[in-house]
């Protein structure tokens, strides 16, 4: 007879670890399917986010940045710094100790909550049963009473650029380069490509990115993705637009001629090292036996509802193979929210309200809709904008870049959008997530007290401006 548990997670990704641990905590019988091992073929947990994205990317972005402000910003601060040297070894190699660090944490979580992990391949079959295949091909069944896939997403590869090692590279590649390429291509102007062609690019390398689409941060408010292409081109980022990929060719094993076509007719790049970065896909194959009863659109996502039930009563989806953003935040939240509904409890979750950002320097950030989204929907709005350049703390910081923009309807001034361009945006945003959550209006914002100095002012007087009431900058006639 095989183990039966109240919960079954598959995948311990950001999504499938909190959806288990919040499991456990409720008193449910518990368990976590994750295939990802590691080179002595022990369970690795996190997933995509903490093993090869958005922690492993930040410890990089971290490093480089503050190199970069060691070897150009420190002389205005009195600080005489000569001959500033990057270990890149000695990067990737903390880089690699920080996601060691947490994902042995989850491993510890796991056990402090009572959460059992299961080792191998998950597939979810008929009647709710999980087989679980080992990575020496054993293969075990276990039933469950609830399941909740948690199988994320993989890089989408192209194939005018297929992945070879060490100058082709995915998200995953581009985490372990261990010496700065003189000349670096990134294929796609997303969240990954500007974020790794930041991190060479402040290290010396010469980055050209190639964006197919003929807009920059088409999703973004277009004020942000304005400063922040400005911005970027002054960081020495190349970003071409309308610029498709057509062919790669490898050169004596140590170079990659990129062939792409723009606006102008077909062009060649000649690059040290290329990332491929035109966006993820849902991570769905072999996780469906085809009696489970569970629907997949034409792209691989499954089918769920609101309240990330698929179509099967006592099955679940969360996170990167459902509709809706692929963030962590949203896939971790999902997984509590399914969770509780689990244990019985009333748990909904907000989709209008979750964070964006990029960690580029400075970093781009916003939650709710865009100001064309907003007019292409006859919303009557009124804007208020606020630059840190405004900011004394932000003079102080030697960070002046960006703004803060709130967008409020017009006639019930409730906030509608907050995006940031800025040092800390990703810190700031929450302020907003936080204003929206809870329905504010834009007076509320200019009825709290911020305390001076911060950079957190400028959220203060953005909301001043969307009634020409800021204080530290002349206001302007509403648009």
């Amino acid at each position: 007879m095989s183990q039966k548990f109240d919960v079954i997670v598959i995948g311990a990704g950001p999504g499938g670890y909190v959806a288990a641990i919040r499991a456990a905590q409720l008193g449910l019988k518990t368990a976590c399917v994750e295939k990802w091992v590691d080179d002595k073929g022990a369970a690795v947990l996190g997933g995509t986010c903490l093993n090869v994205g958005c922690i492993p990317s930040k410890a990089l972005l971290e490093s480089t940045h503050k190199f970069h402000e060691m070897a150009h910003d420190a002389k205005v601060h009195g600080i005489e710094a000569s001959d500033v040297q990057m270990d890149v070894k000695q990067m990737v190699a903390r880089k690699n100790t920080i996601v060691k660090n947490l994902t042995g944490g989850i491993t510890g979580l796991f056990k402090a909550n009572g959460v059992t992990l299961l080792a191998g391949m998950g597939k979810l079959l008929a009647n709710k049963q999980v087989e679980v295949t080992a990575a020496d091909g054993t293969a075990a069944v276990y039933d469950a009473e609830n399941v909740i896939l948690a199988s994320g997403s993989v890089p989408v590869e192209i194939p005018p650029a297929p992945l070879t090692e060490g100058l082709i590279l995915d998200n995953e590649g581009a985490l372990n380069i261990d010496e700065t390429p003189k000349r670096l291509g990134v294929i796609g102007a997303g969240v990954i490509g500007l974020e790794m062609g930041s991190v060479w690019a402040r290290l010396g390398s010469e980055v050209t990115v190639l964006e197919a689409m003929d807009s920059f941060l088409a999703l973004a408010d277009q004020d942000v993705a304005k400063e922040a292409a400005k911005l970027f081109k002054k960081q020495g980022l190349d970003i071409k637009l309308s610029a498709r990929c057509t062919g790669t060719e490898i050169i004596d094993g140590k170079e990659v001629k990129v062939k792409y076509t723009d606006s102008e007719g077909d062009k060649e790049l000649i690059v040290d090292k290329l990332i491929v970065a035109v966006g993820r896909r849902p991570q769905t194959q072999g996780l469906l036996a085809g009696d489970s009863g569970v629907k997949l659109d034409e792209r691989g996502f499954i089918f769920v509802d609101e309240s990330c039930r698929t179509g099967v009563p006592g099955v679940y989806a969360i996170g990167d193979s459902v509709r809706g953003p692929m963030l962590a935040h949203k896939a971790s939240e999902e997984g509590i929210m399914v969770a509780d509904i689990i244990a019985g409890h009333k748990a909904a979750m907000n989709y209008d309200v979750i964070p964006n950002i990029i960690y580029t320097f400075p970093e781009l950030a916003w939650v709710g809709k865009t100001e064309q989204e907003l007019k292409a929907e006859g919303v009557k709005i009124k804007v208020g904008k606020f630059p840190f350049a405004a900011s004394g703390r932000a003079m102080a910081s030697n960070a002046t870049d960006g703004f803060v923009k709130i967008i409020a309807d017009e006639t019930t001034d409730r906030i509608l959008g907050v995006h940031m361009v800025g040092a800390i945006a990703s810190e700031l945003i929450a302020q907003g997530a936080i204003a929206m959550e809870f329905c504010s209006s834009a007076e509320d914002l200019q009825l709290t007290v911020f305390a001076h100095p911060t950079v957190s002012e400028a959220v203060h007087e953005a909301a001043l401006a969307v009634d020409n009431h800021a204080i530290h900058i002349a206001n302007r006639k509403k648009r």
